[in-house]
């Protein structure tokens, strides 16, 4: 499974808009692999973000 996909997961298994700190750290990953991760994410519209730094998946 790549970086996004397992911080998507985590995204929706929280059900609340998440920081990339808070998923760095609910998942394991390295801070730097999810700013890419989440780059690439954001680019292509699966997430969206309600509040300034937090993200959660697009509806």
């Amino acid at each position: 499974m790549e970086s996004k996909d397992k911080i998507l997961d985590e995204m929706k298994k929280q059900g609340t808009p998440m920081s990339a700190g808070q998923i760095a750290e609910a998942t394991g990953i390295d801070r730097k692999e999810v700013d890419k991760a989440m780059k690439k994410l954001k680019d292509s519209g699966e997430i969206v973000s309600p509040k300034r730094c937090f993200w959660e998946p697009a509806q």
